[in-house]
């Protein structure tokens, strides 16, 4: 079932929603982590209202396992002249899951004009990169997500993963939900090191949306995930999204648990 399907058959409440996770948006015992905060957000904006600004920044703390029926509940914490803060946590019968806050912010005039985010060198145009989804991916990814590798093999491992996603269905999705929908789809970054087998787990993920429209070319986007540390069980990777025309949508960092 596609996110929007999800959404569109939800019990509804006054400060959240309520939804049963279906099997496809599985990442082993848990919602791919992408669902369940998408699933936050929509109870934050049902709490916003209509007049709620453009999301730029997500806190996420991946609490406990999120699985069959799930809640969502916001509330605000601060309506300012330009932004609105909003916290959110999902839940189910063993306890809550996940919590975020979300800052919904409009545009204000600004001087300062920063891009220090290009490319990777020796990117592969989506028309000639080569499927990255295999067989043994998460059911969340071979499901709902097309993948293609977007940079050549390297010739020895690298704490680092670069591919084109795209969401199979997002007709019904806007711009923001749906690329927050798609930002988490990368394995973790230090995976080529581990091997596939080795199990891992989000444990935080801040997210900062570095335009209020992002738009790309057929629904494609070019995510990284590159672990820039690990130790005692912890990893930390910075990630990055360019749309089809190279322009840098969206920069995140997350914490993860390496069980091996």
């Amino acid at each position: 079932m596609s996110f929007a399907g999800v959404l569109a058959g939800a019990d509804l409440r006054a400060d959240g929603l309520s939804v049963v996770v279906p099997e496809g948006w599985h990442q082993g015992r848990t919602a791919y982590g992408g669902f369940s905060s998408s699933v936050a957000l929509a109870a934050a904006k049902r709490v916003g209202g209509t007049d709620l600004p453009t999301l730029r920044s997500a806190q996420v703390s991946f609490v406990a396992p999120l699985s069959a029926r799930i809640t969502a509940t916001a509330r605000l914490l601060r309506v300012g002249k330009n932004a609105v803060w909003i916290a959110a946590e999902v839940g189910s019968e063993s306890g809550i899951g996940l919590t975020a806050t979300f800052v919904f912010m409009r545009p204000v005039a600004s001087e300062l004009a920063l891009n220090h985010a290009p490319l990777p060198d020796r990117l592969i145009a989506v028309e000639d990169a080569r499927p990255a989804i295999s067989d043994l991916a998460p059911l969340f990814l071979r499901h709902n997500f097309e993948a293609r590798f977007a940079l050549p093999r390297a010739p020895e491992k690298r704490p680092e993963l670069c591919w084109w996603v795209r969401l199979k269905q997002a007709d019904a999705l806007d711009p923001v939900a749906s690329l927050l929908l798609t930002a988490d789809a990368l394995p973790p970054g230090v995976m080529p090191m581990l091997g596939a087998r080795v199990p891992a787990s989000s444990m935080g993920w801040q997210v900062n949306l570095l335009t209020a429209t992002p738009e790309t070319r057929g629904g494609w986007w070019l995510l990284r995930s590159s672990g820039d540390y690990a130790g005692g069980g912890c990893s930390s990777q910075t990630m990055r999204i360019w749309n089809s025309a190279g322009e840098p949508v969206l920069s995140g960092i997350q914490s993860i648990a390496i069980f091996g």
